[in-house]
């Protein structure tokens, strides 16, 4: 086996970019020599490069002896008297195989962020002796996983992960009843657990608090109302473009490197405006008075929200997103100002407004994407348009219903468009609004921000503003990794545990992605986690003399991409534990 670097070049966004992976050279049984990419790195520090290219080297060279993994069974000790009883071999089973590799990177994340600790003192056993915290991790890491629904980890999930192997062999931790019951347990403890999260975030990856991003999403349920008093699901504008479903909002708070810090479940009427107050005096509580800048997508702050954090006894920053009306408004006013370059490709113009700042930012590649978007919903208007013309006998109820239909799938480049119905008949012109048009292109990768941190360099406002994406990304794995949604509880205050323990679930991901960060920016937490999902746990059955088995319980040896990774992050796989004999007819499959 010969392990080494291969670097892949990329041309991106006008720049040079170099991604590395580690490949492995093997040879077939024929003799071909094949190569197979072991690794994806992304692009890495030079420090990075060098640790990686010197652990490779060494994995490539063959191993010494005293290196080899040790055998199932344990070294065998000195002959004792009377000598043990004799093992077939030969009728050895294997039963009851099982996913490992995961589920012990989701113990080490869950004591690398204390949560243990932490839930040991919030949670303690029933009078029956009912672990909550066993079963609390085990709906989280199932939620990290492999997410579904609660009967599902009862009735499948639970006997095909070693969960019950690393947390006590208890496998009561999956009984239906004490999964629910576990999550009413919960809620009354989540501001403690944001206190806590401050502190482990601070202490792992010296998270600061300064800053912060805030942004609200929506998630849907296929029920139907009416509902009792007090529920939060409701109607309301859905990002998940589901208006036919009841919702609720999720407000999130992270720091710019997407550490989460407190979340909370809104009603799902409530409009975006309407929140920020409530987490503004949230996060005072938690994190004190010190001066904070807020960032923020344009639709959340009112302009009283931004005059009360503008006030001096309050001392709230803020950087917001800015509807383009209020570009219309200041156009003049922006016209004469000179560009300053904040990144290649990417300039900014300023003007001050009293104790405000506008930041006008024009990026190349958005102005690319944004007029690719807008031509390409065009040409499929255009040709359905002409389509709707060419057929004969389409009556007029018909042309206005494929005309709406045309509509909804152009979004905003239908506006562009001048469509001139006849008032009798199903006949129709059209045309480009060409004055229109050019006021788009004008506008095209453009957008505005608003600020009252009015010393700060125009360029450091921009590259906090992007910082946004860490929020969207979270929301992203909420939805997408985590399956948020659906969510099968009809139960309001379990609605609330349900996603509860998504937030904790993301956490994990969060303290995984930040450990990962450290050694290769390519490495993501679903790649480890579905790498290491390979590793099994299975329990091997020797027949010994007397109608006696000997039951080993072992794990797969990791494969070279494992344990390159684990050389990295310096972490060892505990170790194999003992043998068990069984009596006759006590062994039960």
């Amino acid at each position: 086996m010969g392990l080494f670097l291969r670097r892949h070049r990329r041309h991106k966004s006008g720049k040079d970019h170099c991604y590395w992976s580690i490949v492995e050279n093997s040879r077939s049984p024929s003799g071909k020599v094949f190569q197979r990419q072991v690794i994806y790195l992304g692009e890495l520090t030079q420090a990075q490069h060098q640790a990686w290219e010197a652990l490779a080297s060494r994995f490539s060279s063959p191993p010494r002896p005293d290196d080899a993994q040790s055998l199932l069974l344990p070294a065998p000790a000195k002959p004792a008297s009377p000598p043990p009883p004799t093992v077939r071999f030969s009728d050895f089973s294997l039963h009851h195989p099982r996913q490992w590799g995961a589920c012990w990177i989701a113990d080490r994340l869950w004591r690398d962020l204390q949560l243990d600790a932490f839930w040991k003192r919030h949670l303690p056993p029933s009078r029956e002796g009912t672990d909550w915290t066993a079963v609390l991790q085990t709906l989280v890491t199932y939620r990290l996983i492999d997410p579904g629904s609660e009967f599902r980890l009862h009735r499948d999930w639970f006997s095909r992960s070693a969960m019950a192997d690393i947390l006590g062999d208890d496998p009561s931790l999956a009984a239906k009843d004490n999964l629910y019951r576990c999550l009413d347990r919960l809620l009354e403890h989540r501001e403690a657990l944001f206190g806590h999260l401050q502190a482990r975030w601070k202490d792992l990856f010296g998270a600061e608090f300064d800053v912060v991003l805030y942004d609200l999403t929506s998630t849907y349920f296929e029920s139907d109302p009416p509902f009792p008093e007090g529920d939060k699901r409701r109607y309301g504008y859905s990002r998940d473009h589901r208006p036919d479903c009841v919702q609720v909002l999720v407000a999130l708070v992270v720091t710019p490197e997407g550490f989460p810090l407190a979340y909370e479940v809104m009603s799902g009427n409530v409009q975006d405006r309407q929140t920020l107050v409530h987490f503004l005096k949230k996060i005072r509580r938690h994190f004190g008075k010190a001066r904070r800048t807020w960032i923020m997508d344009r639709g959340i702050p009112t302009e009283e929200t931004l005059a009360l954090m503008r006030k001096p006894r309050h001392r709230i920053s803020y950087l917001v997103g800015t509807p383009k009306g209020r570009l219309t408004r200041l156009e003049r006013s922006l016209q004469d100002k000179p560009w300053q370059t904040a990144r290649e490709k990417v300039a900014v113009k300023l003007v001050g407004d009293g104790d405000e700042l506008f930041v006008l930012v024009n990026s190349e590649d958005r102005v690319a994407k944004e007029r690719s978007m807008r031509r390409r919903r065009m040409k499929v208007l255009v040709r359905r348009l002409k389509e709707l013309q060419g057929q004969k006998n389409l009556s007029r109820d018909k042309l206005l219903v494929g005309l709406g239909q045309a509509k909804q799938q152009a979004g905003r480049a239908y506006g562009l468009i001048r469509i001139v119905v006849s008032e009798q008949g199903s006949g129709f012109v059209f045309r480009v609004d060409r004055e229109k048009l050019r006021r788009v292109r004008r506008r095209e990768g453009r957008y505005l921000l608003r600020s009252n941190l009015t010393a700060e360099d125009p360029a450091r406002l921009w590259e906090m503003y992007v910082g946004l994406v860490e929020v969207e990304a979270a929301f992203r794995n909420l939805k997408g990794d985590l399956a948020l949604r659906p969510i099968y509880h009809s139960n309001p205050e379990r609605i609330e545990a349900h996603i509860f323990v998504a937030f904790l679930a993301y956490c994990l991901h969060v303290c995984l992605k930040g450990q990962l960060k450290r050694v290769a920016s390519g490495l993501t937490p679903r790649t480890m986690l579905e790498k290491f999902g390979r590793i099994q746990l299975v329990d091997i059955h020797l027949p010994v003399e007397g109608g006696k088995t000997l039951v080993m319980t072992r794990r797969t040896q990791p494969d070279v991409d494992q344990r390159l990774v684990l050389e990295r992050l310096e972490w060892e796989l505990p170790e194999q534990g003992p043998p068990r004999i069984t009596a006759e007819g006590e062994l039960k499959e």
